[in-house]
């Protein structure tokens, strides 16, 4: 049983914001688990396989296999008493006055009597008398009546006690009457529907003790008693399908109360993970010791004889206690916005209206002949195979199939078809195909409304589009290329775009592929090596998609995995191309040098005047910074800095032009060869036009890098004038080109008292590398 208490309180941050917040936070520090449980499988794979091993080499695995070996010891015993039981080879049914009419046999003496009523049974001294129906319900649980339940009971044992004597009698309503000897039936008379549904509880049974060994919490404690129960209801189930009348003594007598507890522990077990699970809520030991009381409670009075209406307090008990646990899970989401609990309370909420749906329909069809044995065999046990199933599910929600999930809605749509069907007949009179009809049309409209709907809760859907993807891991892959020590916080932030979670944490975990937590709450993707790093980055730990309402599944990793695989490729490809650029450059540059400059050198020493000599040595200048540049990929920003203000300067100083030099700059960048290049180009053009055009005295350059912008001002006291009016030729439209090359703006305005100044703006740098 819970404890009362609440988990410790989460420590202040930018992960403490829940429902209500704009976005997601990015954070470099280790992830705080908090409230919610993680797959222990969120590490690295070898490391986890380890684990796993020695988890359970040891008392666990002896313990998983000897209640293995005891479940499967029960099963056969149970197997071969159901085998050796006397048996009268005959299908019986409910005819239009509510009696007990014969419908098919391969007996030779009953053959004559097919179609006629049953009016009694004679075995040694043994005598029943059969007057309605109640013979066929097979379960007592599903008697609405106390006087009928007590009276079925009688019927069941009296029955048992007839249908063991070797020589049995049966009396015919047309005074007939059929002497037969009723023999074991074997193994292979066993009914299928007993196998399915004794596998079915067998396999529950096993999933209950995996859950419970694997971690031995209170919530997997509490989980185990619902499978337990629940398998207890399917194997009870099965053993009365291979029975068409007369229950052993034990079954007839313990049926009502073990049943009732099955379903009361199931309901108050229900309230328990939800005071748990997501999380532990403020005053859950005492919320989950209320439910645990009502269910002891009723059952301890149905034992000691002390509740009357049995029936009518089992079934409004479920349904209240169901109610409190969709509540509790509400008021879990509204504390954590869990996804989890989101699934839960969608699941309790289908469940509770199908058992209620049930109880109404039973309810209904209470006072006609025949309704009530069909509703109690048949609705009630799809209404236990779609909880069954529901239980299945839920420790592997994440990674479910589809098949399992569309089973749990086959399953749910059945018991509202089944309980339809019925209620038709009893509330409104309507005849068999008319309701049958009817009720099947209602149900696949609900299954076809509500089927994509609860399988979207469940699985999502990106939110980004195909060319916004793509755009995004374009960028990304550009900028890990440039700065590959920001690759956790891109791919942060493209999970960010993708899932949009309420927490995006860098962790300290290696991992080989993206994991998804074990119920979906969460989800690790490792940081792929993109920069060229030998040391892995950690990962990212993603919680709660879409803003808490949905879970992460095994879908939503793959679909990761591919688009981390991708980033890796643009990443690798763009590097290759860049490397084929670089080569290129390096042997431009070579040749250049080799070749012109050499040319050059020689013109410089053969040169006629002194003039002709400074202007070849200027060139030279030029063509060196150019061929540096060149050959290099990158250049750290206050490099270039420097060789763009002694170039300058060298220029304008030969041209007797005074220079103010002013550099600000908040980040020392590396600039890639085509930043660097185009900042060169337009410098120098601005600059040359100044000396050719402007017959200024001073020229003022401005440069500034803030916030990821750069602004780039050239001010002379020329004599330039209304720049609106030029006419742009190659000089002034290559500035133009070059800086909206770099996605920039330039712009030319006159000054006070005289001179032209030219202003470059250049924003978002780094998005355009």
């Amino acid at each position: 049983m819970a404890h009362e208490g609440t988990d410790p309180p989460r420590p202040p941050g930018l992960n403490n914001t829940w429902p209500g917040r704009t976005s997601p936070t990015w954070t470099s520090l280790s992830s705080h688990l908090g409230d919610s449980v993680l797959d222990s499988g969120l590490s690295d794979p070898h490391a986890s396989n380890e684990r796993h091993t020695a988890r359970w080499i040891g008392w666990r695995l002896r313990m998983l296999v000897a209640f293995a070996l005891l479940g499967c010891l029960a099963f056969f015993v149970l197997v071969r008493a159901l085998a050796m039981a006397p048996h009268i080879d005959a299908t019986w049914r409910v005819d239009a006055q509510g009696r007990i009419q014969l419908a098919a046999t391969q007996e030779p003496t009953l053959r004559a009597h097919v179609g006629q009523a049953l009016i009694g049974v004679l075995g040694g001294d043994t005598a029943v008398a059969l007057n309605d129906s109640l013979a066929l319900q097979r379960s007592p649980r599903w008697v609405i009546d106390d006087s009928d339940r007590a009276r079925q009971q009688v019927l069941h044992e009296q029955l048992g006690i007839a249908l063991a004597q070797p020589v049995v009698k049966l009396f015919f309503a047309d005074t007939t009457k059929a002497e037969l000897s009723p023999v074991s039936r074997g193994l292979t008379k066993l009914p299928i529907m007993f196998w399915v549904l004794s596998l079915f509880a067998f396999g529950l049974y096993g999933v209950a003790m995996v859950v419970l060994l694997a971690h031995p919490t209170g919530r997997n404690a509490v989980y185990a008693v619902m499978a337990l129960c629940q398998a207890g209801n399917l194997l009870l189930i099965a053993v009365e399908a291979t029975l068409e009348f007369g229950l052993p003594a034990p079954f007839a007598r313990l049926d009502m109360p073990v049943r009732m507890a099955f379903d009361l522990f199931t309901a108050a077990a229900m309230v328990n993970a939800a005071c748990l699970h997501p999380r532990r809520l403020p005053g859950s030991g005492w919320i989950a010791l209320f439910g645990w009381a009502v269910a002891f409670g009723l059952v301890g009075s149905l034992i000691g004889g002390a509740l009357a209406h049995a029936w009518w307090w089992t079934q409004g008990a479920v349904i209240g206690l169901g109610l409190l646990a969709i509540a509790l899970l509400s008021w879990s989401y509204q504390i954590e916005p869990h996804p989890f609990a989101l699934v839960l309370r969608r699941f309790g909420i289908v469940t509770v209206a199908t058992w209620t749906l049930l109880t109404v329909a039973l309810a209904a069809a209470n006072r006609l002949p025949g309704m009530a044995h069909n509703i109690a065999d048949i609705g009630s046990m799809v209404w236990y195979v779609f909880l069954g199933s529901l239980l299945l599910l839920v420790p592997f929600l994440a990674r479910s199939q589809n098949f399992m999930r569309e089973f749990s809605l086959l399953a749910a749509i059945s018991t509202v078809a089944t309980s339809l069907d019925l209620l038709f007949v009893a509330v409104f009179s309507l005849g068999q195909f008319a309701s049958l009809t009817l009720s099947l049309f209602i149900s696949l409209a609900v299954y076809t409304g509500v089927r994509q709907w609860i399988l979207n809760q469940l699985r999502g859907s990106s939110m980004l589009t195909t060319e916004r993807m793509f755009e995004q891991l374009y960028r990304i892959a550009r900028e890990v290329e440039a700065q590959p020590e920001r690759t956790p916080a891109l791919l942060s932030q493209l999970l960010g775009d993708l899932f949009e979670p309420l927490e995006v944490d860098v962790v300290e975990r290696i991992t080989s592929k993206t994991r998804v937590a074990g119920d979906g709450s969460s989800m690790l993707v490792p940081v792929p090596l993109l920069g060229g790093d030998a040391t892995p980055r950690g990962a990212v730990m993603i919680r709660f998609a879409q803003r808490g309402r949905r879970l992460f599944t095994s879908e939503d990793a793959r679909l990761t995995d591919r688009i981390v695989e991708q980033l890796r490729r643009a990443v690798h490809f763009d590097k290759a191309v860049e490397q084929g650029r670089s080569e290129e450059r390096l042997r431009l540059a070579q040749d250049l040098h080799d070749d012109i400059g050499a040319r050059l050198l020689t013109l410089m020493y053969k040169a006629q005047s002194p003039e002709m000599e400074d202007y070849v040595r200027h060139t030279l200048q030029d063509l060196k910074t150019l061929t540096r540049g060149l050959a290099a990929s990158n250049h750290r920003l206050s490099h270039a800095a420097a060789e763009w203000k002694s170039d300058l300067a060298h220029r304008l100083t030969a041209a007797h032009v005074d220079l103010r030099w002013t550099f600000v700059f908040d980040e020392d960048i590396l600039l890639t060869v085509v930043h660097w290049s185009a900042l060169t180009r337009v410098m120098r053009e601005l600059v040359s036009n100044v000396i050719a055009h402007s017959q200024a005295q001073s020229l003022e350059i401005d440069f500034r890098l803030e916030t990821d912008r750069i602004e780039l001002t050239i001010t002379d006291d020329g004599v330039g004038s209304n720049p609106r009016a030029w006419s742009h030729g190659l000089g002034l439209g290559g500035v133009r080109k070059r800086v909206k090359q770099l996605g920039g703006e330039v712009e030319w305005r006159e000054v006070a008292p005289h001179g032209i100044s030219c202003r470059v703006i250049i924003r978002d740098l780094s998005a355009r590398w």
